[in-house]
C-alpha cells in the first residue's frame, strides 16, 4: 500500500474516530501509519503496535519487534538480540525480540481500539488534555511512554507532516 492510498483509505475512518472522541484524526493516522509502515506492517490489522499483555486468549500475534530499553536484562516471550547501543547522547539496550501484540478483525476496528485504549489508560491523562493538537498530543504520548524509541515525538511530528501532505483537497 503506498503512503497516498493508506490515508485515502484510513482517512474517513481515523475521522470517526475523532468524532467519537476528540483525539486529532491527523494524531491518529500519523500514529497508524508510522506504527504499520503506512500499512506494510500491519500483521492481523495492528495499524498501532498495542501489546497484549496475556498472550493466551486468542486475540494476539507474536511478532518481531525492536525495543529500546535502559537494562540489559528485559524479559519478552523471545529474546532473539540485545544490544548496547547510544540514542540522543544516552546509553540504551536495543533489543530484538519477539512479544504479544494484538490482532483485529480489521482496520476499523484497530482504529477504534487503539482509541479505546489511550482513553482507559490514566498514563495518557496528559495527552487527552490536548487531543485536538496532533503535535502537542503525539509529544505527550510519546512524553508518557507509548512507545520505546527514544525519539518517537519527532518521528510522529515528521509522519504528521507527511499525513497532512497528502489529505484530500
Amino acid at each position: 500500500m503506498t503512503p497516498e492510498q493508506f490515508v485515502k483509505d484510513y482517512y474517513p475512518h481515523a475521522l470517526a474516530v475523532e468524532k467519537k472522541t476528540g483525539i486529532s484524526a491527523i494524531a491518529i493516522l500519523a500514529q497508524a501509519a508510522l506504527e504499520s509502515g503506512w500499512g506494510q506492517r500491519a500483521v492481523g490489522n495492528a495499524l498501532f503496535g498495542i501489546k497484549d499483555t496475556d498472550g493466551i486468549n486468542g486475540n494476539e500475534q507474536l511478532i518481531t519487534t525492536t525495543e529500546y530499553l535502559k537494562t540489559p536484562n528485559a524479559k519478552f516471550p523471545r529474546v532473539l538480540k540485545v544490544e548496547p547501543v547510544v540514542r540522543g547522547g544516552k546509553s540504551m539496550f536495543k533489543y530484538t525480540v519477539q512479544d504479544y501484540f494484538r490482532k483485529y478483525d480489521s482496520p476499523t476496528d484497530s482504529l477504534n481500539d487503539h482509541a479505546k485504549f489511550i482513553l482507559s489508560n490514566p498514563r495518557y491523562a496528559k495527552a487527552l488534555a490536548v487531543k485536538s493538537d496532533p503535535y502537542k498530543f503525539v509529544e505527550a504520548l510519546a512524553a508518557a511512554g507509548y512507545a520505546t524509541a527514544p525519539n518517537y515525538a519527532d518521528m510522529l511530528k515528521q509522519m504528521i507532516e507527511s499525513v497532512k501532505k497528502r489529505l484530500p483537497k
